[in-house]
């Protein structure tokens, strides 16, 4: 029996996702609000967005997640002053997941190029990022887990692709899991001889939750619509199905695939072009 076509998600800020209803309600997609990733909007009062995504929202049928906050930190930072930022910012983002009904938080790698090519140099190196990254999301991985949201770690310079996939399983919990940005992992691969996206999936394997899938030329991060650079699109689905397969009959939901490319307005081409490839719908 062939499996189904996975449906396609976007990423959008409200006053975006106002403007994309339709395609939204299409198919029961799978939606990802960013505005919560501006410390701007976590400091203030940030109830009026929520309600207005409930509103737009309401009696939509796909899942709901965020973008969460990014802006002026690194999950690797061992100061304790920041490290209480983190902590502060992660708890308001999550306390937002809460209002929403909101299955996943989006987070950032701390990984470096600079990472890539000097942890093996350096005694302990390895071990010290890792013990600064738990230290740093450990409270919101528990309340992730607790109500059901969990973190998803974006590759942002992740050259090595085991490293990030390492950080979430030494917490062995369901309040975190692996992010994939495809145009993240093509810039790596393009610049910095990291290996291509198709590697990234594999290795991450079941613990894949979420993807943002943006196109690029491998020299920028672009988030070009789907075609408009060189990814090998129906061999990057092919793993992503064989990943997916893992969690038949598990407890866990496939990946999220989400569209997160720079120009909405072209949302529909995106969705157009994937969906004519015979991959996605």
């Amino acid at each position: 029996m062939t499996a189904p076509l996975p449906t396609l998600g976007v990423a959008l800020t409200t006053a975006e996702l106002a403007d994309h209803l339709a395609l939204v309600r299409d198919a029961g997609r799978d939606v990802e609000i960013q505005d919560f990733r501006k410390p701007s909007v976590l400091a203030g009062d940030w109830s009026p967005i929520a309600d207005e995504v409930k509103r737009l929202l309401d009696g939509h049928k796909g899942r709901w997640g965020i973008h969460g906050p990014y802006e002026g930190f690194s999950l690797s930072a061992t100061d304790p002053d920041v490290r209480a930022i983190i902590h502060a910012r992660f708890d308001r983002a999550l306390d937002a997941c809460e209002a929403l009904g909101a299955t996943h938080m989006v987070v950032h790698s701390p990984v470096s190029v600079w990472d890539y090519h000097n942890l093996d140099d350096w005694p302990d190196a390895r071990e010290r990022l890792l013990s600064a990254f738990h230290d740093n999301v450990a409270p919101a991985v528990k309340r992730a887990a607790d109500i059901g949201c969990p973190l998803v770690v974006e590759n942002i310079q992740d050259c090595e692709p085991g490293l990030r996939v390492d950080m979430v399983a030494a917490f062995d919990s369901p309040g975190i899991r692996v992010s994939l940005d495809t145009g993240h992992a093509n810039y790596c691969h393009g610049r910095h001889n990291a290996p291509p996206v198709d590697y990234y999936v594999r290795i991450a394997g079941r613990r894949l939750a979420h993807v943002h899938l943006q196109d690029t030329d491998g020299y920028a991060d672009r988030h070009w619509v789907p075609g408009d650079g060189h990814l090998r699109w129906k061999h990057i689905f092919r793993v992503l199905q064989e990943t997916s397969q893992l969690n038949d009959g598990d407890d866990l939901e496939r990946p999220r695939l989400i569209i997160e490319i720079r120009n909405k307005r072209l949302l529909p081409d995106a969705v157009a072009y994937l969906s004519g490839l015979g991959i996605a719908r």
